[in-house]
């Protein structure tokens, strides 16, 4: 199927090329959004005629995104959820879930805008790419962890089996502690049960 491109859609081409699609890719995505029209006649007239307008909304768009991009780029957004103690995800984090915490700190992101490449099942600091325009792409993170403050220590550098790690090895140091401390304890009674020289062994050595 032949559709005129309104936009840049990438590996495709470029806004005014005709292009060879899928009817299924015609109808379902670029047709539905508005990012081509079918290559009759009639609408590549139409194409040229406005083309000249076309270019303009798309450079003013495409000035509006790079703007948020210079913003977005790069940011961190924590994303709480509930895990397994070897950090596996009950569930993922969706798309829907990134553009929600990029909205709430104040950036206007839509699910659609974002793509994760490979599925987040597991806590930790995972990359997201945000699409804000057919010409501009910018990537986030998004730091999964169970709590703001398992966040914070993502965040400086430690993974989640540095993390517990750490905890095991605190735990097995106040176990050890412990058993110390119980030994000094029963080392100080054993002192205490002392058998101590009667008065009469003393006088029998005396007698001697």
């Amino acid at each position: 199927m032949q559709v005129i491109l309104l936009e840049r859609v990438a590996k495709l081409g470029q806004m005014g090329d005709v292009v060879d699609v899928k009817p299924g890719f015609a109808r379902n995505y670029l047709l539905a959004q508005g990012k081509a029209k079918t290559a009759s006649a009639a609408n590549i007239e139409s194409f040229e005629a406005q083309k000249a307008q076309l270019e303009a909304r798309n450079l003013e768009t495409k000035k509006e995104a790079e703007a948020l991009g210079e913003k977005l780029s790069g940011q961190q957004f924590v994303v709480i959820r509930s895990a397994s103690d070897g950090g596996n995800l009950y569930g993922s984090v969706t798309t829907r879930d990134a553009a929600d915490v990029a909205t709430e700190e104040g950036f206007s992101v839509d699910r659609k805008q974002v793509i994760i490449r490979e599925p987040i099942k597991a806590l930790g600091l995972h990359i997201a790419e945000v699409h804000l325009h057919p010409e501009v792409m910018v990537t986030i993170e998004l730091n999964v962890a169970r709590s703001v403050e398992e966040a914070e220590l993502q965040a400086s550098g430690k993974s989640i089996q540095e993390l517990a790690a750490e905890e095991e090895a605190a735990a097995e140091f106040e176990i050890s502690e412990l058993f110390d401390d119980i030994g000094s304890a029963a080392s100080d009674d054993d002192e205490g049960d002392a058998p101590v020289a009667s008065d009469n062994a003393s006088d029998e050595d005396t007698t001697a």
